[in-house]
């Protein structure tokens, strides 16, 4: 007997002061589906999802929530009016007897539930609001962009919980990797149409061309047709004393489906212009150590960045990443150690806390007046690596119209920040790029542009990203930062870090915090299984993590059974053959681990 759906929506226009949002939109979410929702940042993804939630009403249309189904929505700005600490906030939704929920899910969130809500960042506001929905467990998961502020460990962590519950959800995310990991079925947003694919994000990108394909050839055959009927007009004019009034309407119909059709919208003009070339060594570190209150960033660490480099910089949310560049650029003495630079540098910076932008300066004064691109007071122009620009022609090209120009920046979604940002960015001419955490909050269209660009780039990239797709297509080198001083230099993006390391990054311990009186609670109740939690969460994930090393082994062992690859590609060879070794040892070491835990389990 089929299940009824979980929310259906029906009909449902909304339109917020102009050009309406959705018209005759409908939708359905059943049980058990993991649905992508993903579209073009300002497409109206977030103004979707909190009409499915119920936080945003309509102008016309139903949305019918299933009797007795829960749905839970990931806040992305959360009130916590009301709550001493973040923990207070996630559980507030729960029985007390459930709260120790919570700080199963803060282990792996990694945040803190202790943490004081008046002094806590944006980031730990959102971890909080994420353990929220996580704890609460409702038959429906709404996430919007529930990968921002995490690191990958907690990303994996995230990952792994969403593939075993039982629960539905749809996500957006611009986590490409994540998506393709988790989703079976694409809600797409496309110019106020919403259209819904029973395949996951992988394939997303082949069925959105295929449609924009066959528009564009629906749009030449109406385009000849109304060429071809309006020769027939001019001609029938002279040839025919009367027209066929049929024929001039239907004509007029053409034209004015023509005239309907909504335009696709373009890509942002992303481009960085590398100024003078720098020096060939761009920077030399010899012997660095740092530590911050007796915790130590880096010890004994040495680099070479050549020109052209693209250098991105992994490990878990506060080990010193952006420490460790600041260190790089000399803007951040080490303990010991010395950084020389090379010649001729000159820096731009993408802050990810987007400290350069002005909440309440409109679009058009922050980029009108910023001292570094040369423009101040009242001005109309921006320079534009080293020519001037009107301003509001300078954001059409970053997909902004002339009324957003006019209007404050706290106005303006988290992709758009992060486009204007860019913009700012982009004005200037630079041949050393500093990139904090650039992919959070752009569409997928715009990441991939951004990617490109990044490619073309004459200069040198400083990267930090959680983004595991991204980082494979963007850095040649990657600096991994696990913790106790070790930064650890590897060649390629993450997924060649995690093959040389020869096991996953994911696999490190989260650091256990005091938990007070609510730790007793989770005590008892692993009590109970003889395991604790971290340990009874990594005996139910070690069979799959054994199943991929033996399938890996597996592959390589088939790679390396050709007899002419140690001669024909010897690197090639090389590294297969230190994979192979490093995943014998980790395959090794995780069956012990199994035997252990499972004893234990036992009693």
């Amino acid at each position: 007997m089929a299940r009824a759906p979980l929310l259906q929506i029906a009909d449902i226009a909304l339109t917020f002061g102009g050009d309406p949002v959705f018209q005759d939109l409908s939708l359905v979410v059943q049980p058990a589906d993991r649905v992508a929702l993903v579209g073009r940042n300002g497409s109206g993804k977030s103004t979707l999802m909190k009409v499915m939630a119920g936080l945003v009403e309509a102008d016309s249309g139903t949305r019918v929530l299933s009797p007795g189904v829960t749905a839970g929505y990931m806040e992305q700005e959360p009130s916590m009016q009301g709550c001493p600490t973040l923990g207070d906030y996630a559980a507030s939704g729960l029985p007390p007897e459930e709260a120790y929920k919570v700080e199963m899910v803060a282990e792996g969130l990694k945040f803190d539930p202790a943490g004081d809500v008046a002094t806590a960042s944006g980031g730990e506001r959102r971890r909080a609001a994420l353990a929220k929905l996580m704890a609460e467990a409702p038959e429906l998961m709404l996430l919007d962009e529930p990968t921002n502020h995490l690191d990958i460990e907690a990303i994996a962590w995230l990952e792994a919980e969403l593939k075993q519950t039982r629960a539905a959800f749809v996500l957006i995310s611009h986590d490409r990797a994540f998506l393709r990991a988790l989703t079976r079925a694409t809600l797409w947003i496309d110019r106020g149409q919403v259209r819904r694919a029973e395949q996951g994000f992988d394939r997303f990108e082949e069925w959105r061309d295929k449609i924009w394909e066959e528009e564009d050839q629906q749009r030449h055959k109406l385009n000849r047709k109304i060429k071809a009927e309006a020769r027939w007009a001019v001609e029938g004019i002279s040839a025919r004393r009367k027209r066929n009034q049929g024929r001039v309407r239907a004509l007029q119909d053409l034209r004015a489906e023509r005239a309907s059709q909504i335009k696709r919208q373009g890509t942002a003009a992303l481009s960085f212009d590398g100024g003078a070339a720098s020096g060939k060594k761009v920077m030399e570190a010899f012997g660095l150590s740092k530590s911050f209150d007796g915790k130590s960033i880096v010890k004994g660490f040495d680099l070479t960045v050549q020109r052209g480099d693209r250098i991105a910089f992994v490990g878990p949310n506060g080990v010193g990443k952006t420490t460790l560049i600041k260190m790089l650029l000399g803007q951040v003495e080490p303990d010991e150690g010395s950084v020389k630079l090379g010649t001729n540098l000159d820096i731009a910076v993408f802050d990810q806390t987007r400290a350069a932008l002005n909440p309440d300066m409109s679009l058009w004064e922050n980029l009108a007046n910023d001292p570094e691109l040369g423009v101040s007071g009242k001005s109309d122009q921006v320079m534009v690596r080293g020519a001037p620009r009107h301003v509001v022609g300078y954001l059409k090209e970053f997909l902004f119209d002339e009324a957003q120009a006019r209007a404050p920046v706290r106005s303006l979604s988290g992709g758009e920040k992060a486009r204007l940002l860019l913009a700012r960015l982009m004005a200037r001419e630079s041949n050393l790029l500093v990139l904090d955490e650039p992919t959070n909050d752009l569409d997928i269209e715009t990441l991939d542009l951004l990617q490109d660009i990044l490619g073309d780039y004459d200069g040198t990239v400083l990267l930090v990203s959680h983004d595991r797709d991204f980082l494979d297509r963007v850095a040649t080198t990657t600096i991994a930062m696990e913790g106790n001083g070790q930064a650890v230099v590897y060649a390629g993006g993450w997924t060649d870090y995690r093959t040389q390391r020869g096991g996953d990054f994911v696999e490190a311990k989260v650091a256990s915090k005091p938990l007070a009186k609510k730790e007793k609670v989770i005590e008892k109740k692993a009590a109970s299984v003889g395991l604790s939690f971290t340990e009874k969460h990594r005996l139910d994930e070690l069979p799959g993590v054994i199943d991929r090393l033996s399938s890996e082994i597996a592959k390589l062992e088939e790679l390396m059974a050709d007899p002419d690859l140690f001669t024909r590609e010897p690197v090639k060879f090389q590294k297969a053959m230190d994979a192979l070794l490093a995943r014998q040892k980790t395959l090794s070491d995780a069956e012990e681990e199994w035997l252990i835990l499972e004893e234990k389990a036992a009693g």
